[in-house]
């Protein structure tokens, strides 16, 4: 059992945050938890059904719009509610044991900074964070003398079993990844994939964003330069290993030749319980891994070919400065037209490295609004990489 803690939630109507108050639920819900804050984007009727259920104080509804229906939702409970990115960042400011990050996307990062600045413990599960902002993460951090707590699975396979205190013998860092829907595609296949068949991911329940970015890849990318800023090991030493089983969640090798593995099925729920039981561990409501069952894992070596966001990535965590930043805005920008069927699967990556080229990511980001500039000013180039190629090829 959990002792008794106060967190946030913040996305907790997302794939993430619903697995979240799911481990919640498992360790006593409000009888052990003092649920601070939750929020969402649009879906105000779950929002508040989590917010009754959790007994929040507070519900926080990104999307203005949805607030009447929160407010009806929850009139006579004694839940606050509020709407808009000014209530996000309040609430973020509110301090609690634990608070969950897990806002898709470049909009995660404000309220991120917030709790962080609060003093709150982060349990990390919005990598754009440390993509687009890593060294300001850390300054906040260390300045206001909390930690964060990796909860992508991968990050919290890491931390797990990096020995802090034998940094210097750290020989290097492997990170799996499934392969997504598209791992044995070809070329030609891969031009004729549909939202539908990219957001079929084959291991995991994640949202939409997220499963786009698995069958693209660009998610391994995110979560490799999230590991060059989290970890102490050069980028170098950070490989990447496709795992089709998704059992192994990442690996972390020693100068003796040993490797250190974190094994596990494929439920986010345990990297959640670790993070909100830290430095605990807990029980997860989760399928426990059977050997004979699973009988062989399966290895093979990453395609930069058929999946170049994982070059494109590491040429921006190689460039450094603001370039992850414009990568991951670009990225954003070109999967959402995608998904609304304006371009094809395969120009995800040509728009995204088409910014790149073009992108002047200058000097290091010295402030949250300098992220926000090339966030914006990437955002605006991809829309005009889009249709430039739309007029070329019409």
């Amino acid at each position: 059992m959990v002792a008794r803690r106060s967190v946030s939630v913040f996305g907790s109507t997302g794939s993430v945050g619903r697995s979240t108050l799911d481990v919640i639920a498992a360790h006593g819900g409000a009888g052990t938890w003092d649920v601070e804050v939750l929020t969402g984007g649009s879906n105000a009727a779950l929002l508040a059904e989590q917010a009754r259920a959790t007994r929040a104080k507070l519900a926080v509804i990104q999307n203005e719009d949805a607030l009447p229906t929160l407010r009806e939702a929850l009139a006579g409970t004694g839940i606050e509610a509020a709407a808009g990115d000014a209530a996000l960042l309040e609430a973020a400011g509110r301090r609690v044991d634990v608070c969950l990050s897990a806002i898709a996307g470049a909009a995660g990062l404000a309220p991120t900074m917030a709790a962080i600045r609060a003093g709150s413990t982060l349990a990390l599960a919005n990598k754009e964070s440390m993509v687009c902002a890593g060294g300001l993460v850390r300054q906040e951090v260390d300045k206001a003398g909390t930690r964060i707590l990796p909860v992508d699975s991968e990050h919290s396979a890491i931390f797990q079993v990096l020995e802090e205190r034998h940094s210097e013998a750290i020989d290097r860092i492997v990170l799996t990844a499934s392969g997504g829907p598209f791992r044995a595609y070809s070329l030609e296949q891969m031009r004729a994939v549909t939202p539908e068949d990219a957001i079929a991911h084959p291991q995991w329940s994640m949202g939409v964003a997220i499963s786009l970015d698995s069958a693209t890849m660009f998610n391994k990318g995110l979560e490799l330069i999230e590991a060059d800023q989290l970890f102490p090991v050069a980028a170098h030493r950070i490989e990447i290993l496709v795992h089709p089983q998704s059992i192994i969640h990442s690996m972390v090798g020693y100068r003796d030749g040993s490797i250190l593995a974190q094994l596990g099925t494929p439920d986010m729920r345990t990297p959640i319980a670790y993070a909100l039981g830290w430095p605990r561990r807990v029980d997860a409501p989760v399928e426990r891994l059977d050997f004979v069952a699973l009988s062989r894992l399966d290895f093979e070596a990453p395609d930069d070919i058929r999946f170049p966001a994982l070059r494109i990535a590491r040429e921006a965590m190689e460039a450094g400065a603001l370039a992850p930043c414009a990568m991951n805005a670009a990225k954003e920008v070109a999967a959402e037209a995608f998904l609304t069927r304006r371009i094809p699967f395969l120009e995800i990556a040509v728009v995204v490295e088409c910014v790149m080229e073009s992108f002047d990511h200058g000097p290091a980001a010295t402030s949250l609004d300098d992220v926000i500039a090339a966030d914006r000013d990437a955002r605006a180039l991809a829309r005009e990489v889009m249709e430039r190629r739309a007029r070329q090829f019409a």
